[in-house]
């Protein structure tokens, strides 16, 4: 057997966590052995972009998070394109699938999540995909080119962020899309019912077919094993060539099932990303991190509190204590030319809570408050001050006083109380807006830091 590898810093995750993890450690150690592990052969990418790579052949080079040249001039060692299948968290080793075994001193799991696939019969037919990953978008696109001689209809199964997502990317390669959504509206996780209904009609302008408020049942096929079809659970048939499963992702939990590390929906962090076992952090879509808005730890599966929470989980991996302030839901959208932001709370939970809104023209902004702080909001149309809000939430700021002037038509920076945006939102950096600007842009702020 080989003799096993050692490292100070493992880094088992190359997406958005564990790229800002890697970036705080060398901040503050420039020469401890660090490695990165991922179950993808590609160097850091930006996963949301993957559509963009769909809809129209982005190239690789255009989608990279961070240089090629990255984990050279950080003195990373990067294994890529293999998977960590066995954690030893009391004896400090992983083993790899290649039966390459690694000690280390701190490990952080930056491990994200996996589609949630149903058991339905016929999932597993050709013509049939997930759209969480690089390889998703490049299986689908080379099922397209394979199929260009006749038409191609696709099924989308589930109608949320991934869902609307390639969608769109589908239909600027002009295939006819039907979404299917077991509940009653689109988007309904992130969207009030009024912005959700104005997503549903700007989908269906451009020429998409939403079926709500039912599931799939069966995906059909012919004799030669694609997929042919789709039946839904009141016995209707659409047929189809292509079917994308997005219901949604969960939490890559699996790796630490055998150890002592504590695990709710997701692997459960403490202020300082954490876990339960000594030496172990973890981050992004596997974690259960702080939600300011809610006062808890919740599962906030978005790239910039990935970012963010790796960055601080590297801090503590390199013995700086630094406490992550939390995170909560947030979402920057443009399908088919609609701007929507939306932060924290989207719909008030009880009576308790007071929503104020107001509409102008197209654009729609809705605040939800309680004992004068924002507990979420939802922008439509009319985007470009969402940021300040955002801020105002972030930071906790009593908005009792001014409340009203929040979703006014011209609200800004002037509407507030000096004492209010002097301290507040006079910020060096722009990573604390990367909810309310697109993903691209985001990625752009986090790389000029």
């Amino acid at each position: 057997m080989a003799k096993a590898e050692r490292t100070k810093y493992l880094i088992i995750g190359n997406s958005a966590g564990g790229i800002g993890a890697a970036e705080a450690i060398r901040q503050v150690d420039e020469v401890g052995t660090m490695t990165i592990v991922s179950d993808e052969p590609y160097p850091a990418y930006s996963r949301p972009l993957i559509s963009e790579y769909l809809a129209e052949k982005r190239p690789l080079e255009r989608m990279l998070f961070r240089p090629s040249d990255f984990y050279e001039k950080h003195n990373i060692q990067a294994i890529l394109g293999r998977k960590a299948e066995q954690l030893n968290s009391d004896e400090h080793t992983i083993k790899l699938d290649d039966g390459r075994k690694i000690i280390w001193e701190r490990l952080l799991l930056a491990t994200g999540g996996v589609p949630i696939v149903p058991g339905i019969e016929g999932i597993g037919l050709k013509g049939v995909f997930t759209f969480t990953k690089l390889d998703d978008a490049k299986a689908i696109d080379e099922f397209l080119n394979q199929h260009q001689a006749r038409k191609v209809r696709g099924v989308v199964i589930g109608g949320g962020l991934i869902g609307v997502s390639v969608t769109e990317a589908l239909r600027k390669r002009e295939i006819d899309i039907t979404i299917v959504e077991m509940r009653e509206r689109l988007l309904n996780t992130i969207l009030d019912e009024e912005t959700s209904a104005l997503e549903a009609e700007t989908l269906r302008r451009g020429g998409v077919e939403i079926i709500t408020g039912h599931t799939v049942a069966k995906v059909s096929s012919y004799l030669d094993g694609e997929a042919s079809g789709v039946t839904l659970d009141d016995g209707r048939s659409l047929p189809c060539e292509m079917v994308i499963v997005a219901i949604g992702v969960r939490p890559r939990t699996e790796f630490v099932s055998d150890t002592k590390i504590k695990v709710n929906r997701g692997i459960m962090v403490d202020r300082y990303m954490a876990t339960s076992s000594p030496d172990v952090y973890a981050c992004g879509d596997v974690a259960e991190a702080y939600d300011f808005v809610y006062g808890e730890n919740r599962l906030t599966p978005i790239w910039p509190n990935a970012y963010i929470g790796g960055r601080v989980a590297g801090f503590n991996m390199a013995a700086i204590p630094t406490e992550y302030r939390g995170g909560t839901a947030m979402n920057s959208l443009k399908y088919f030319g609609l701007d929507v932001v939306s932060a924290g709370m989207v719909m008030p939970p009880d009576a308790s809570y007071e929503v104020i809104r107001a509409k102008y023209g197209q654009a729609c902004k809705k605040v939800i408050l309680k004992d004068g702080l924002i507990m979420g909001m939802v922008f439509s149309g009319d985007i470009e001050k969402s940021g300040i809000v955002y801020n105002l939430m972030k930071d906790r700021v009593k908005v009792g006083a001014f409340q009203q002037a929040l979703v006014a038509e011209d609200f800004g920076l002037v509407s507030l109380p000096e004492e209010i945006w002097r301290p507040h939102l006079e910020i060096p950096s722009a990573i604390a807006d990367t909810s309310v600007i697109s993903m691209e842009q985001a990625e752009e702020v986090i790389a000029g830091e």
